[in-house]
């Protein structure tokens, strides 16, 4: 029999929490499909994040329903215990062993659902879910909701309302809990050792993907039980292409090595950038441009605190990597002109920062009421400027064509700053270059 990994209490905790904003509301969370690789073989499966958030289950062909109040109030359904299919994929729960494991108050098999979901909707006033994000699911809500309606007769009452789940369980997960934070914060050190391991790995001559194996590898070594997302490892020009994903080129004496890689932990994930030189050492030219970058994220990082603008971030972004790219002679020109006509797009089209959580990127509002959100203890975001300059830019000086350099790390707002999550992973040159090719 297998146990729960994380005390159900957490999740139960949480679900109070949703369940005293939903009162008289059901909310319908399910599970993410399976997905065919190729014939027969899957891509390895990873649970929908709002539906462990709220129940700490991983099985697929899962889905919750919440009814605060009512009886029962926490529902699953679930695969059914088949001895046939457990040979062949391995351990399930069943109906049964959720209920025993998860403090499921009843659970369903799964093939039910078209049945017994009708039932569970009559009696409640609206509807939390999150239409075509599951597209294989709508169908099964529809199907619920006009059995409701049809039983309903001439009462004049049409189909209950549907509310967009999403916003009420993004501001949730948008502040971390105690132990998300530990959580994340191991997700972000295994993050950094995966980082530091492809550093002293690399020299001239090895391949992309070899310094993604050793990444990766790192991550596992140190209980990482998947990526956060795919890793990003561009040598050379390659590093202007922002979700590089081939990974399959020599890294050449003289390049620049761009490693995007984040490690899961718990469900959390990192998300570290580092640009380094293949060699160990950087050219001039390099330095240059890489330290206008890293500029930028100090000053970034030292902004950061309770009560600013979250768009504040990327205004000052933008400003002083403009002023780099005059400075560097990469544009000319006017800021003001260059900011106002949005040139600096160019070479910076991405913005500064992302909420990090149990997805790379995470759920969670940045406007309200139209305003920039302003920054609360336990909000956890990346930090992440970057400069491109494409191989075949005719208008930028010929020592920068094809340099790409992102410095990226994952912070939590604190009472008086920032804490840095990822400072073990290190982006000074002098540190870099003292481990570079070290391994």
């Amino acid at each position: 029999m297998r146990r729960p990994t994380i005390d159900p209490g957490i999740f139960k905790k949480r679900r109070e929490r949703l369940a005293a904003q939903t009162q008289g509301a059901a909310v319908i969370v399910p599970a993410h499909p399976e997905l065919i690789r190729n014939h027969d073989v899957h891509f390895p499966y990873r649970q929908d994040s709002h539906l462990y958030y709220l129940t700490g289950f991983e099985e697929p062909e899962s889905v919750l329903v919440l009814r605060p109040g009512m009886t029962p109030e926490y529902v699953l359904f679930v695969r059914k215990k088949d001895v046939h299919r457990e040979t062949w994929d391995g351990f399930r729960y069943g109906p049964e062993g959720a209920e025993r494991e998860f403090g499921v108050d009843k659970a369903y098999p799964f093939d039910e659902i078209d049945k017994v979901l009708p039932t569970l909707l009559e009696g409640v006033e609206k509807v939390y879910y999150r239409l075509y994000w599951n597209t294989e699911f709508d169908g099964h809500l529809q199907r619920a909701l006009e059995s409701v309606r049809i039983k309903q007769g001439r009462s004049g009452t049409g189909l209950l309302p549907i509310i967009d789940s999403s916003e009420i369980l993004g501001e949730m997960r948008l502040k971390k809990e105690p132990i998300e934070l530990e959580w994340l914060r191991r997700a972000c050190e295994i993050s950094a050792e995966g980082h530091v391991a492809a550093m002293k790995f690399t020299h001239p001559g090895v391949n992309e993907r070899q310094v993604q194996a050793v990444v990766e590898y790192t991550f596992r070594m140190h209980g990482s039980p998947r990526d956060g997302y795919g890793s990003i490892v561009a040598s050379g020009a390659s590093a202007t292409t922002l979700h590089y994903v081939f990974n399959d080129q020599p890294c050449k004496e003289g390049d620049l090595l761009l490693i995007d890689a984040g490690a899961e932990y718990n469900h959390f994930t990192g998300d570290i950038t580092r640009t380094f030189p293949v060699s160990g050492r950087f050219t001039d030219v390099q330095t240059r441009f890489y330290e206008k970058v890293l500029q930028v994220q100090k000053a970034i990082l030292k902004m950061i605190r309770p009560g600013i603008a979250f768009k504040s971030m990327q205004d000052t972004t933008i400003e002083m990597l403009t002023d780099a790219l005059l400075e560097l002679g990469i544009l000319k020109g006017s800021a003001n002109h260059i900011i106002e006509q949005q040139l600096f797009k160019k070479y910076y089209p991405h913005g500064v920062s992302h909420w990090l959580g149990m997805d790379v990127h995470d759920c969670g509002l940045y406007k309200i009421k139209g305003e920039s959100r302003r920054l609360e203890p336990g909000m956890c975001f990346t930090v992440e400027p970057g400069l491109y300059v494409p191989l075949d830019d005719q208008d930028a000086p010929k020592e920068f064509r094809g340099l790409g350099v992102r410095i990226e790390d994952d912070v939590v707002v604190t009472d008086l700053g920032c804490e840095v999550m990822t400072s073990k992973a290190p982006k000074e040159i002098h540190d870099m270059a003292s481990i570079i090719g070290k391994g």
